[in-house]
């Protein structure tokens, strides 16, 4: 019996009733009772991790996400992470944390992935990136996909925290196992299809039992009358954003001995666009 795993999912349902979030969830039983399988999740807020994980607790069952090893790192939540049995990712060494993962799968774990990399701040499906398909292919497992709607209300990118009694709807629904094919583009594409189809599904549900969209409001995507950035805009804001980190990066890593007049900048690292 996992003890900390379990107590931190007590006190995080404990606290979504005092902040008066309205969690609906459908579709938890589609969640394997045992066996591997890969979870996928849209990504819309920095507490996606923690709903997404809720459904699949209707058989006791939880999901060891892949993050990144600076979060390992961490004085605080690196030992909690460990503890909970999550997975690094170093840019610089993919290879070690897919086969770690796929490693998990093969054992009956569920992993948990966020194919999208980054929190989307235009609240749209971005681009999935193929490494939760080629990890299910690997370990012969199903992909399961829950699909958020919500959570960027509460908490996300470039937004104002809402954590003291937000008191808004957040909605979830798993989807039915997904079989891993080849080729991976295409199942990926799929994969994030399905998603999207889901997605917009939970939007238009959610406008009819909570009232329409406010016009102009931060959190509605601009497809449905909001003020988020399209997807175009917040993919140029996602490149300029990773073009300063790797400019900063890149300034911490100079030469010591280098006459500081005439140093050039270090690398930016191998993984610098």
């Amino acid at each position: 019996m996992e003890l900390l795993y379990t107590g931190i999912i007590g006190f995080a349902r404990a606290l979504f009733k005092v902040q008066g979030l309205d969690i609906t969830m459908r579709g938890e039983r589609n969640f394997p009772e045992v066996g591997g399988a890969v979870v996928v999740m849209n990504h819309t807020g920095y507490l996606d991790f923690v709903y997404g994980g809720i459904p699949a607790r209707v058989h006791k069952r939880f999901i060891r996400y892949m993050a990144k090893v600076e979060v390992f790192d961490h004085k605080v939540s690196g030992p909690i992470m460990r503890e909970l049995k999550h997975i690094p990712v170093d840019r610089t060494a993919g290879k070690a944390s897919f086969d770690e993962a796929v490693d998990r799968l093969k054992a009956g774990e569920l992993v948990g992935v966020f194919p999208e990399a980054t929190i989307s701040r235009s609240f749209e499906v971005k681009g999935f990136k193929s490494g939760a398909v080629r990890m299910a292919l690997a370990a012969d497992v199903p992909i399961i996909t829950v699909t958020l709607w919500g959570s960027q209300r509460v908490w996300t990118k470039g937004l104002p925290k809402k954590l003291v009694r937000p008191k808004v709807p957040i909605m979830m629904e798993v989807g039915e196992p997904m079989p891993a094919y080849e080729p991976v583009e295409e199942c990926t594409e799929e994969l994030r299809s399905r998603i999207q189809a889901t997605l917009e599904r939970l939007q238009d549900e959610y406008a009819q039992r909570y009232g329409p969209y406010p016009a102009g409001a931060n959190w509605v995507p601009a497809r449905l009358g909001g003020s988020a950035p399209t997807l175009e805009e917040a993919t140029a804001l996602d490149e300029a954003e990773h073009a300063e980190r790797m400019r900063r990066r890149a300034e911490k890593i100079v030469d010591p001995a280098a006459d500081e007049s005439d140093a050039p900048e270090g690398p930016a690292g191998p993984d610098a666009p």
